[in-house]
């Protein structure tokens, strides 16, 4: 069965911490829903311009993963969507994987309690957004059950790859990082 997986995309978004898990995701077999927040043509935080495939409040489904780009602008966006925050809260509740990078764990994660009680990472600096209850740690990806966080655009690789692994297998990951030309 095809896995999918959805990432969230609002104006103001990181460009590597989108394109990167949309890329090796799709790479590794996944099928790859990007819904727009509330544009179908949402601008990143460098002014490049992504064509969403659906429009976040078309897209009715759980995915076997969610993901949401980081980039400050974007995670204040995503964190100001009811809608963003239904998806998350069902996805983590059926215990699928929800993934955050750069700002996103601390700016939408944290205030809705998906990371309390665990180990979590984010962007420098917004660890003080972290409540008191979330573990933090420096690494650049981190693991805590079903949620998966990292640092900034220069982590996207690991975070993608990581997800990927946790999708399809390690083995399927090293096969892409061979033919990705990307060490491991």
């Amino acid at each position: 069965m095809t896995k999918k997986v959805l990432i969230l995309l609002a104006e103001g978004f990181e460009e590597i911490e989108t394109a990167t898990p949309i890329d090796v995701l799709r790479r590794a077999g996944a099928e790859v829903i990007v819904a727009g927040v509330s544009s179908k043509t949402v601008t990143g935080s460098r002014g490049m311009q992504v064509c969403a495939d659906v429009l976040l409040d078309e897209y009715h489904e759980i995915p076997d993963a969610v993901v949401l780009p980081g980039g400050a602008v974007g995670a204040q966006n995503l964190a100001g969507s009811r809608k963003v925050a239904e998806v998350i809260k069902k996805t983590h509740s059926e215990k699928k994987i929800v993934a955050a990078i750069c700002a996103s764990p601390a700016l939408v994660l944290a205030p809705l309690g998906i990371l309390n009680q665990r180990k979590a990472t984010c962007y420098p600096g917004l660890e003080k957004k972290l409540s008191s209850s979330v573990t933090f740690v420096k690494d650049r990806v981190v693991v805590d059950g079903n949620v998966v966080t990292s640092r900034g655009p220069g982590s996207a690789f690991e975070f993608s790859f990581q997800l990927a692994e946790l999708l399809f297998g390690k083995s399927k990951v090293e096969a892409l990082r061979e033919s990705m030309l990307v060490k491991g």
